[in-house]
């Protein structure tokens, strides 16, 4: 197989593959029917000479006729050479052969969420039989909870956008772009899983992948059918209390019930990915006299625009006919403060969401479907704080939210606060629908954001968005719509571990988001597989 880069072609593509083949074909001057297994390896759009816009691709493919390969790789004498081998990055997995000799070598995973599954999911593989212990419903009846919560039910504090199979995440535009480095291909292989088990195929190229709230939910769904084949359980609706040890390391794990009984459960091997919302979880560690650190995060709001704005600021007059993607964004800035501000989890063509998991506390979040069909765009616009806003003490951070969120919760009366960017900018008294219509999932109404956020860091949300009026036309209209509070952008809490993943106590394996050590489902997921790995090695 070879590779070629910056095959390029202009929107709208129909029968995208053969578009491919024929410009490699021409490129390299061969007969576009000898060239084979034509595979998108990666795609992207230039949007740099709006509206001029182009897909640049890099596409592998065979050459059957080897002289002409060999003439196309060899390198002219600015070291280029038109085309190059092909050597996709192949992380293996561990095949199965551990045999148990009891019960209690079985591991605990505690949480659903992208590190718990790719976590289990591996132990699982390599014949450990996990168990994996899950606080809220399963996802078919979380999804029921959820909505019904969303139409003004009862706020269940164990099963909702937080709590409950999947994670946070499945509740989300489902993202699967990450930061991290890929340089031995474990990136890939999380898409490559997320596709086995029901993604759409195109998230293995394109340059920011996403999967949708409802195609994720069925994802997970099938992890769960796939893993249970392997050995391992699931216990829905049973809360992780503490952890049990003995001699510094770890032998059970304290647990309650779907009744509300308790229960004590030996293990060797405890494994947390609870998510950066399980306070309680944070405090009973603590307890126990887990080594844990505060961390910095951010916290701000969710701003609406309508998606077609989005769209013509980022592709340019004429977009609707090139049957292009709802377009996205990244922000950032500093403002007079010296504080960062910048966009985060931008959901093109998305809903705000309810995301409470606490009763008499709001927060909000973003989340879009696989089509991205809603005609607005949102995105959290956020400020990053440190001890240095919220306190030195270890629960600061954690606090610092709760305060946040009681006053988004009083402001709305209970439902999701929004104010359109001219009343909250100009700390109007007389909040009115002068904004564009929302596209939420809660109940909602229009209040004062103000005094939610400390005012520095009101005023360094309203000095942003000038700034960021002048990299996307119109950001900064009045009419764009505010919710509050986004105030879990990441864990306040960040728990200790060593080289071999373990926390103070050994046994005990702190992983993913709610841990300090991912920052989206991609990245947690990369964390679960290693921290698996980890397990193993330990065995």
């Amino acid at each position: 197989m070879y590779q070629i880069d910056r095959i390029r072609l202009i929107p709208p593509i129909a029968n995208e593959t053969e578009q491919i083949r024929k410009a490699v074909a021409k490129r390299i001057r061969v007969d576009a029917k000898i060239l084979t297994d034509v595979t998108i390896v990666k795609r992207s759009l230039d949007a740099r000479k709006k509206p001029e816009l182009k897909y640049s691709y890099t596409v592998a493919f065979d050459l059957p006729d080897k002289k002409t390969a060999q003439k196309l790789l060899k390198k002219d004498a600015k070291g280029q050479s038109e085309i190059r081998l092909y050597e996709p990055k192949d992380y293996p997995l561990p095949e199965a052969g551990i045999c148990l000799n009891s019960e209690s070598e079985r591991p605990i995973v505690v949480g659903s969420g992208p590190a718990g599954l790719f976590c289990a999911y591996v132990l699982a593989k390599a014949g450990m039989r996990p168990k994996i212990l899950e606080r809220g419903k399963s996802v078919e009846e979380r999804t029921k909870t959820v909505e019904a919560f969303w139409q003004g039910g009862v706020l269940d504090p164990d099963t909702n956008v937080q709590f409950g199979e999947g994670g946070a995440g499945t509740f989300s535009d489902g993202k699967l772009n990450t930061q991290v480095s890929d340089k031995t291909g474990l990136h890939t292989l999380v898409l490559r899983l997320f596709v086995e088990y029901g993604a759409p195929e195109d998230i293995l190229y394109v340059n920011k992948p996403h999967i949708g709230t409802n195609v994720l939910k069925e994802v997970v769904k099938n992890l769960r059918t796939a893993m249970e084949q392997m050995g391992a359980e699931y216990f829905f609706e049973t809360t992780f209390v503490r952890p049990l040890s003995r001699d510094n390391r770890i032998s059970g794990a304290e647990i309650r019930t779907k009744d509300g009984r308790t229960e004590m459960w030996e293990t060797k091997q405890l494994i947390l990915c609870t998510g950066h919302s399980a306070r309680d979880t944070f405090r009973n560690l603590y307890e126990a006299g887990i080594a844990m650190e505060s961390k910095a995060f951010a916290v701000g709001y969710r701003v609406q625009h309508l998606q077609s704005r989005i769209d013509l600021s980022q592709y340019g007059e004429g977009f609707e006919k090139k049957k292009l993607p709802a377009a996205d964004y990244k922000l950032t800035t500093r403002v007079s403060s010296g504080r960062g501000v910048y966009s985060f989890c931008m959901c093109p063509g998305g809903y705000v969401v309810n995301a409470s998991s606490e009763e008499g506390r709001l927060a909000v979040n973003g989340m879009s479907y696989r089509d991205r069909g809603s005609k607005n765009a949102n995105s959290a616009i956020v400020v990053t704080v440190d001890q240095g806003i919220f306190g030195n003490g270890l629960f600061d951070g954690m606090h610092f939210q709760e305060r946040m969120e009681a006053q988004a919760y009083l402001a709305g009366q209970g439902c999701i606060p929004i104010e359109c960017l001219a009343d909250f900018r100009e700390r109007r008294n007389d909040v009115s629908p002068n904004g564009i219509e929302p596209q939420i999932r809660g109940i909602w109404k229009y209040a004062s954001l103000g005094g939610i956020l400390p005012k520095a860091l009101e005023e360094d949300v309203i000095e942003a968005f000038p700034a960021f009026g002048r990299m996307i036309e119109g950001f900064d209209d009045g009419d764009a719509l505010l919710a509050g509070v986004e105030s879990r952008t990441s864990s306040p809490i960040r728990i200790m571990r060593d080289a071999n993943g373990h926390s103070s106590l050994l046994g005990l394996y702190p992983c993913g988001e709610g841990a300090g050590y991912a920052g989206g489902i991609t990245s947690a997921a990369m964390d679960g597989i290693r921290t698996a790995e980890k397990v193993l090695q330990g065995c």
